[in-house]
């Protein structure tokens, strides 16, 4: 029989479900539903009242890495469906001047150092992208699906074989917060 001993306890705040499917960790609050898979061999997670228990059978620092991990997503997760998130990104040309929108499911930046054919960045599942001059604000509840989709728009116009140093065009993430802290 596995020894499992509890490594942390995160209060549920009020407002928020909490449901354990195997797992799977869903999460659901007044701005929607967050889920995540939690599954390891020696780490899991139980709802006991109204706390959230990690609970590991081994203690090395390999797994109290995977404990602080998954403390710190649930956290997130919590917040996103609370509050929600908020980044910003700054578009930025010198040569040439480039044309940014959203369709569907992707954004497309188009004449891009001049190029005929758009450049196309995936926006993820609940994310909501918005543009409005040299700012592109990306919107949601899921903080890894957000950081993702800004990667994703941060790599669409990475520039290769030009100078770094004088080719400075692309979108920069600006800042990532609370829209309570904007």
């Amino acid at each position: 029989m596995i020894k499992w001993e509890e490594k942390t306890r995160l209060e549920i705040p009020n407002g928020i479900q909490v449901s354990l499917e195997g797992t799977i960790v869903k999460v659901k609050g007044k701005l929607g539903e967050v889920s995540r898979n939690f599954r390891d061999k020696y780490v899991k997670v139980e709802k006991i009242d109204n706390y959230l228990v990690i609970s590991a059978s081994k203690a090395n620092k390999f797994i109290n890495g995977i404990v602080g991990t998954w403390h710190s997503e649930s956290k997130s997760m919590f917040t996103g469906v609370t509050e929600g998130y908020k980044y910003e990104m700054k578009i930025d040309f010198t040569h040439f001047p480039m044309r940014v929108s959203v369709r569907g499911n992707s954004l497309y930046i188009e004449n891009f150092l001049g190029s005929k054919a758009p450049r196309v960045a995936k926006i993820l599942n609940n994310c909501k992208v918005s543009v409005k001059g040299d700012r592109v604000s990306i919107e949601g509840i899921d903080k890894r699906d957000m950081g993702d989709t800004a990667a994703n728009i941060e790599k669409a116009t990475y520039i290769r074989h030009f100078d770094s140093r004088v080719f400075q065009d692309g979108i920069y993430l600006l800042k990532g917060v609370n829209p309570d802290e904007l």
